[in-house]
């Protein structure tokens, strides 16, 4: 019986009060990788840390989230404060 593999999009608040959206298909790893624990987190959020996952949409399919990805990174600021506090 094979695994089934969710994908998760989610908001990162870094430690400027700045926001990353990202997608990944484990959170707490991610979350780690972002803090510099393990492999490097994205370029972008290494010089922001502590980084602290805020957000996170559950997906069945990567190009679901990944589309999910891209509508939330056109979002203003405010925007993703408004999705973050809307959950």
């Amino acid at each position: 019986m094979s695994k089934t593999v969710n994908f998760y999009v989610y908001i990162a608040k870094c430690s400027d009060g700045t926001f990353y959206t990202g997608y990944t298909t484990d959170i707490k790893i991610r979350e780690k990788e972002h803090n510099g624990l393990g492999k490097p987190g994205a370029k972008y959020t290494r010089s922001r840390r502590p980084v602290k996952i805020i957000h996170i949409e559950k997906f069945n399919s990567k190009s679901m989230a990944m589309k999910r990805e891209i509508e939330i990174k056109k979002l203003t600021h405010e925007g993703k404060k408004l999705l973050v506090a809307s959950l």
